[in-house]
Order: structure tokens, then sequence, then C-alpha cells
């Protein structure tokens, strides 16, 4: 795979990344799609910093977030579910207003390698990335197909220092000056 290239040329660097899951019906029991996110970054060697369920809920959702891009510790969140065209799905209303910068590239890859599994559904997702006071936050569908596709396909080698030609963790200054 070409993300993998020059991989044996780095250290990997551990990330603490929290988890959160949106949805009015979901709890730890029936989180599948937060479980699977949290078992992929730890098997990757990634330390779950904070994992939390909430609402559909637009303003519920911007505090929790707001509270994890607000820790020093906290380098990355991944949020699942609310990124559909329902009435209730307001992750990306949410989760916009933060951001310093938005990284446009992650939802336009997400749809072009979900195209590949469900076809024209993917145009239903709203998926989105962006930078908020240097943390990473990566908002991604609920189900625990597009969690699997979103990290193993894109996010995990974005989130390794080792992937070239580059990657996301190489932009954490604070990180890397440690």
């Amino acid at each position: 795979m070409a993300h993998g290239h020059g991989i044996k040329d780095r250290q990997f660097v551990p990330l603490d990344i929290a988890v959160l899951t949106v949805s009015d019906s979901r709890t730890e029991q029936t989180d599948k799609s937060g479980k699977l996110l949290v078992d992929r970054l730890t098997a990757a060697g990634h330390r779950c910093a904070d994992k939390a369920i909430v609402p559909d809920d637009v303003y519920r959702i911007r505090a929790m977030v707001s509270h994890w891009i607000a820790e020093e510790e906290i380098q990355v969140v991944i949020s699942t579910g609310g990124t559909g065209v329902t009435g209730r799905d307001g992750t990306p209303e949410a989760v916009a207003p933060l951001l310093d910068k938005v990284i446009e590239g992650f939802g336009e890859v997400f749809r072009s390698v979900s195209f590949d599994q469900i076809a024209t559904s993917t145009i239903q997702s709203r998926a989105l990335a962006g930078v908020a006071n240097g943390t990473y936050v990566f908002c991604v569908p609920g189900s625990s197909g597009a969690c699997a596709t979103a990290w193993d396909e894109i996010i995990s080698a974005q989130l390794d220092y080792r992937t070239r030609p580059c990657n996301l963790v190489e932009l954490m200054p604070r990180l890397l000056e440690a």
C-alpha cells in the first residue's frame, strides 16, 4: 500500500484519542461503532483518552467536543453518528463552528472509498474533519461499517507518524517536541 512507503524510517507516535458516539438510543452495551473505533485505535497503538455517548443534540455534541479540544492531552477526537440527512442528524452543524480549519479532503475521500461499498448511498454521508485548537476532529457516520471504512482506509494512516509522504502527526509540533 502506498501510504506505508518509508514506514521503517520513523518510530510510531501513540496519540491520545477521544471517541464520541452520537445517538439517541445507544448505550455502552449496544454501542458497536464506538467500541469498534476504540478497539481499532488501541490495536494500532494509540490510547483511548476518553469515550462518551451523547444524544443527537447540537449543543450536547458541541459541549463534549469543545471540552475535549480544550484538553491539552487529547490530540484527536473521533465522533460517530449524526452525519446523515435526517431531522436529528446534527453532528456537522455542532462541530463545524468549532473548527479553525476544515480538512475537506477527508469527506471527499471518505465518500469516494464508500462508493465502492455502498454505491450512491454515500451521498447521504456528511463526514467531516478539521483542526480545532491543534486537535484533529473526525466526524464519521454511525454504522460500524462506516467507522471501519473511515479508520481502516483513511484515519489510521493519517494518524501514523510513519506514513509517507505525509501524515497529520508530523503537523503536531507540540507532540513531536516532547
